[in-house]
């Protein structure tokens, strides 16, 4: 990059702890995570320039307020500072145009935006995003499962190289597809 690029912000989904470092070393530059999603103007968090601990996608802007509320069936508290994370403040939209129904369902009577994503609070006092909502399912037995978790164990073995898991509500296990590391 000729040693021109001193800033990079990342969004979506968070980095892996493994990843951020090493964008960090090979481009020898600030790299600072970012949390958000459309419905709040992108960004409601983001990580400080100094902060090079990874693993979460930083503190509030001073424009959102974030809290965590509880979803119990998925075993994530509050009390535990863990839950569905929510924002609320002048970067949260109003509504999707001419969808009344999704809108009621993304937010509250409080005008709190609920993303979907589960996050924790780290002693430190920033975010760290651990799971989606969306992307967990309840088995027949009533087991709930984040397919995701499961992935990330599979692929941290050297032997393999990508992995999917799949699984209905009607069967009581999962189906995994590993893809072997060809070195």
């Amino acid at each position: 990059m000729g040693g021109r690029v001193r800033l990079m912000v990342t969004g979506s989904a968070p980095l892996a702890e493994n990843v951020l470092t090493f964008v960090r070393a090979a481009m020898g530059c600030i790299v600072v995570e970012g949390y958000g999603q459309t419905e709040c103007v992108a960004a409601c968090t983001v990580s400080m320039e100094g902060d090079s601990k990874a693993g979460h996608v930083g503190m509030a802007i001073p424009s959102a307020s974030i809290k965590l509320v509880d979803v119990p069936e998925l075993g994530y508290f509050s009390k535990d500072e863990a839950g569905e994370v929510c924002v609320k403040g002048p970067i949260v939209f109003r509504g999707y145009y001419k969808n009344e129904e999704q809108t009621k369902e993304v937010l509250d009577e409080d005008g709190w935006l609920h993303t979907g994503d589960i996050g924790r609070w780290t002693k430190e006092g920033t975010l760290k995003i651990v799971d989606r909502k969306k992307h967990i399912f309840k088995l027949a037995q009533g087991e709930y499962v984040a397919p995701e978790k499961i992935e990330n164990i599979y692929v941290r073995s050297k032997y393999v190289a990508q992995s999917f898991v799949y699984g209905e509500s009607l069967k009581t296990c999962l189906i995994a597809v590993v893809v072997p590391d060809a070195e």
